[in-house]
């Protein structure tokens, strides 16, 4: 019987690309981007002021029980 050898898994995956969800750009998804998801300091900066100043929010009241469900913008 033929032994095995091992060789140390060294290649790293490939890097993912995303969409920045500040801008919209490309953005690589790795450890070498300190900012993913966003592609930039400045992405990241915008988003955390949205949500600082509450521009982020869950709606107080539910919609009406006859109302479609789903995104409104993808409604026909």
């Amino acid at each position: 019987m033929a032994q095995r050898t091992r060789t140390p898994h060294t290649a790293t995956p490939p890097a993912r690309t995303v969409t920045c969800p500040g801008c919209g750009a490309d953005s690589v998804y790795s450890a070498a981007n300190a900012y993913r998801p966003f592609c930039s300091a400045r992405c990241k900066q915008v988003d955390l002021g949205a949500w600082a100043s509450e521009d982020f929010r869950v709606p107080v009241e539910a919609p009406p029980a006859d109302a479609p469900h789903g995104d409104p913008r993808l409604q026909h």
